[in-house]
């Protein structure tokens, strides 16, 4: 895989590659943070379609792996820790969002409600990063850091869309 960075050989780095840029979203040229989070939201659709947070749960642990895995390959390779072009964090800090109030409000709100609002706070919470968001960005420079400020920003998101979701009831 060949990519503006600089090449990936072989078939782990072609992988973790596509993975951590979410098979090329954070490829994009303008913003992809925001790019990756909006390829994030078909899996998010699918995940919640089962309809259970163990099964988020566990999708969430395999997502955190498999970020950690992946992004410090690609990391290693071009030479950033936290690459712009590495993703796959933006992917489970917005299944974060959205399935923490699709859970605490059990289907009470319209699926383009929830995605939208989950889709704006995650990028806000993700680009002003207020604490533990800030912290984890600082403290933890290595591929587990990159993948917990983006889960710290998808629980703010997730938790102060609660209310403001809650408003759409009314």
């Amino acid at each position: 895989m060949k990519t503006a960075f600089g090449p990936l050989d072989g078939f782990k780095d072609t992988m973790a590659g596509a993975l951590a840029t979410w098979f090329g979203a954070g490829l994009s040229p303008k913003a992809p943070g925001t790019a990756g989070s909006l390829a994030a939201l078909p899996f998010v659709l699918g995940v919640l379609s089962f309809n259970s947070d163990t099964v988020v749960a566990m999708v969430s642990l395999v997502l955190l792996l498999i970020g950690v895995w992946s992004g410090g390959i690609v990391g290693r390779l071009w030479g950033q820790v936290d690459h712009g072009a590495i993703v796959i964090d933006e992917v489970l800090g917005q299944l974060i969002a959205i399935a923490i109030p699709f859970f605490a409000l059990v289907g009470w709100v319209d699926s383009i409600w929830l995605f939208s609002v989950g889709f704006v706070l995650f990028r806000i919470f993700d680009v002003l990063k207020p604490w533990p968001v800030d912290w984890l960005d600082r403290n933890l420079k290595n591929p587990l850091g990159v993948m917990l400020d983006d889960v710290a920003a998808g629980v703010w998101a997730g938790v102060t869309s609660i209310p403001l979701l809650a408003l759409t009831l009314v």
